[in-house]
């Protein structure tokens, strides 16, 4: 199994920044405080940012968010509210919010559109040890309906529009999380399967998601 802890110190260091920003979540912040970001970046000396807050970038023309922004999905999740909740995670990137939601006891559903950081993250759950953690490459945005249905959906990247098929797939009680672009700028959008909406502040703006699933890489 990988290390977990890289630096303790900067991992600390991290956390207090993390609750400035509002992160007040304890299992988001110890899950992020052990997993180190550094293991999903493949750039040599990019994982010497790990720690800090700010965007790191990986093949396909991914990158992995500020870590402020992780947090406000993971936060908006409320899995420890929830005993064995069922994630559908979409638009996995290098995985690095696959294993947190992972370490906070959720079995998680990945899918990203490129195969090789489907392939590359298998790789890193088996090396950090986290069986419940099942990769898929496909069109996230139209979901992975054989493994469903979920008690959360958590979309990594900006939609103007929740596809219904996703909102389909939500258990009863279920709740959708997305980056919701507006006319006023973009918002953290948490919809439940009854109907009900809230929006929520996001830190930095996400890129779009992009619809299909890549031929090319």
């Amino acid at each position: 199994m990988a290390e977990l802890i890289a630096d303790p110190f900067r991992a600390a260091r991290l956390v207090l920044h993390l609750r400035q920003e509002g992160i007040t979540d304890d299992g988001v912040l110890k899950a992020m405080e052990t997993i180190d970001r550094g293991a999903f970046v493949d750039t040599p000396g990019l994982d010497k940012l790990a720690f800090e807050d700010c965007i790191l970038p990986i093949p396909c023309g991914q990158i992995i968010p500020r870590p402020a922004v992780t947090g406000q999905l993971l936060q908006a999740l409320q899995i420890r509210q929830m005993r064995e909740a069922r994630i559908l995670l979409i638009g996995m990137g290098s995985g690095y919010t696959a294993a947190l939601a992972a370490q906070l006891g959720a079995d998680v559903f990945a899918m990203d559109r490129f195969r090789r950081l489907c392939d590359a993250a298998r790789m890193r759950m088996l090396d950090l040890g986290l069986g419940n953690v099942a990769v898929r490459h496909g069109d996230g945005l139209a979901g992975w309906p054989e493994r469903g249905p979920y008690d959360r959906i958590l979309l990594t990247g900006a939609v103007d529009e929740v596809p219904d098929v996703l909102l389909q797939q939500l258990a009863k009680g279920g709740v959708l999380i997305a980056p919701y672009d507006t006319a006023d700028g973009q918002v953290l959008l948490r919809m439940g399967a009854d109907g009900s909406q809230e929006r929520l502040a996001i830190a930095h703006p996400l890129a779009p998601l992009m619809e299909g699933r890549s031929r090319a890489l």
